[in-house]
């Protein structure tokens, strides 16, 4: 199947996802994003992409985005965002690069973005990544982390909360996500509610190509896609 192919599928499985959301969740309205994962794919591939409708490209590290970056051009002017763990010093190359980050899970690197983005002065926005399932092999925050840099956030001058992101486990169900992205859902809305300083939440992050069904039906109005939109990835 073509790329073109590929997202027309992923995108009627996702409405049928919406369909089979409970009625409760009607926090958005109804649209959800695909970020289109670009991690070892190439530029060729990426182009395909953005003609076939992608608008958001998701790299999961800051090296192998700069290397694409300039060459894509601004033919299609996609929105670049950060899916990966990032090292604060590669904080500087990312601002230079990314709309959004989505794995912001500690409170020096929240620092660090936030005196850079001064320096550049812009404003940063950032997802939260939580480690819902505290798994030792992943990065994100452990949930009793979250409130204290959601704080901190709230009196920063160059950084602002979008949402939240996770990354669940790969299970052979993906039935077994659930409760997973449910417990994110729930957090993301208790945020909410608080009508913070520097956190508008608009994005809630989680789903990738195992699982993003499951994800949407349970809230998640922006999913990582990779395999599911590309093929197999070439590994490097």
């Amino acid at each position: 199947m073509t790329i073109a192919e590929n997202l027309e599928q992923v995108l009627a499985n996702v409405d049928r996802a919406i369909s089979a959301r409970d009625a409760s969740k009607t926090w958005f309205d109804h649209t959800v994003t695909i970020v289109g994962v670009t991690k070892n794919q190439d530029v060729t591939a990426m182009r395909h992409a953005l003609a076939a409708g992608v608008v958001i490209l998701g790299e999961n590290r800051v090296q192998e985005a700069s290397q694409k970056f300039g060459t894509i051009g601004t033919d299609f002017s996609p929105s670049w965002h950060l899916i990966g763990h990032l090292q604060t010093n590669k904080v500087r190359q990312a601002l230079s690069m990314f709309d959004l980050i989505h794995s912001v899970d500690s409170e020096k690197l929240t620092v660090e973005i936030d005196r850079i983005a001064g320096q550049m002065q812009k404003v940063q926005d950032v997802l939260l990544q939580i480690n819902i399932a505290n798994e030792a092999t992943k990065y994100g925050l452990a949930r009793d982390h979250v409130k204290p840099l959601v704080d901190l956030i709230t009196r920063m001058d160059h950084v602002r909360l979008c949402g939240l992101m996770t990354i669940a486990p790969l299970y052979d169900n993906p039935e077994a996500c659930r409760p997973i992205f449910r417990e994110l859902y729930h957090t993301f809305m208790e945020i909410r509610s608080l009508n913070l300083s520097n956190v508008s939440l608009q994005w809630l992050s989680m789903g990738m190509t195992n699982d993003y069904g499951i994800a949407v039906e349970e809230g998640a109005n922006l999913i990582r896609i990779g395999t599911g939109l590309f093929g197999a990835r070439n590994p490097k």
